[in-house]
């Protein structure tokens, strides 16, 4: 049986969302997403051409058609910027489906609490789906979800830097908590930790970074639908317990 997710009542098959910056080109990013698997690629609106129909455009390479665009906010330090570029986003290409991000500063690129609640009330109001990228923080979590935000994208580490889960706990207490689906985005390095996040029960994970500056992206994004899926069968299998002291494999009563 098919091990699907949905979001804002659209269903996918892969868990894996990746991003559409850093790649040499565009058909190199093209290639990576079908070497992961993906079903969605996030877009960074501010980045992307809209208007020069001479040059490249990334809807030559990855087919709107077939793989599901999520608009995102990237660049964006208030919460007016980003709904305005939502609100354009959705003028150009019809999108309610978005990624959300406020950023608090550029150095860490955190978010920006205060003012990623005040945008997902009103992009909610209007009508859009967002799913939002947040602290690891599951109070943070839950008033986002109660704002309207349709899906929980905590980070596992900051934006780019490749550390990892740092912290398990709180990723699995937002998972324990939340009602949307829960998506770890950002910090992710290798396939390990991508294996991690699903271990701790995320509907998903989010990257660019990880698979872009791989020395062999396309290597890289394969690695990571494997890891992807093999976290996913290890959290449903349900690992076992955790012991102070071993516990041998064979009985050691009746020995010869």
């Amino acid at each position: 049986m098919t091990d699907q997710w949905s979001v804002a009542g659209r269903t996918f098959t892969s868990r894996l969302i990746v991003g559409t910056g850093k790649y040499k080109d565009f058909e190199q990013n093209a290639a990576a997403v079908a070497a992961s698997g993906a079903e969605i690629v996030t877009v960074a609106v501010r980045r992307v051409n809209v208007s020069d129909p001479t040059a490249p455009m990334l809807t030559d390479f990855i087919d709107p058609k077939k793989i599901t665009y999520l608009p995102n906010t990237a660049g964006c330090f208030n919460a007016d910027d980003a709904i305005r570029t939502l609100r354009l986003a959705r003028e150009a290409g019809g999108w309610d489906l978005v990624k959300l991000e406020v950023l608090g500063e550029a150095k860490t690129l955190y978010p920006n609490m205060r003012e990623t609640l005040e945008a997902t009330e009103v992009l909610a109001k209007e009508g859009f789906l967002p799913m939002v990228y947040c602290v690891d923080d599951p109070i943070a979590a839950k008033q986002l979800e109660d704002a309207g935000a349709v899906a929980i994208m905590p980070l596992g580490a900051p934006i780019g830097s490749g550390l990892g889960i740092q912290n398990r706990v709180t990723i699995r207490l937002i998972v324990e908590g939340a009602s949307v689906p829960v998506l770890v985005d950002a910090g992710v390095g290798t396939a390990s930790d991508a294996a991690v996040a699903m271990e701790l029960g995320c509907d998903g994970v989010l990257m660019n970074t990880a698979i872009a500056e791989a020395k062999d992206p396309l290597l890289m994004a394969r690695a990571m639908k494997r890891a992807v899926e093999a976290g996913r069968d290890a959290y449903l299998a349900g690992r076992m317990g955790l012991r102070k002291y071993a516990d041998p494999s064979s009985p050691l009563a009746g020995l010869i």
